[in-house]
């Protein structure tokens, strides 16, 4: 599992670092995701999937 994040189409909602903050952080400049793991542990893959369900702009995917 791979996450890629489209910080052009992020808005900063926060989502995705409340829900996996081992995986995921924001920008002190402009609050869009920071993308900390492209590839998560596997005791992580399956709260990454959620997080990028929880994205309401989109901007992560999983490949």
């Amino acid at each position: 599992m791979r996450i890629e994040a489209d910080t052009t189409v992020c808005i900063g909602a926060g989502m995705c670092a409340l829900t996996l903050p081992e995986v995921f952080d924001q920008s002190e400049d402009d609050g869009t995701v920071l993308l900390l793991m492209p590839v998560p542990p596997a005791g992580l893959e399956e709260k990454a999937r959620r997080a990028v369900t929880l994205c309401p702009s989109g901007a992560l995917t999983v490949t």
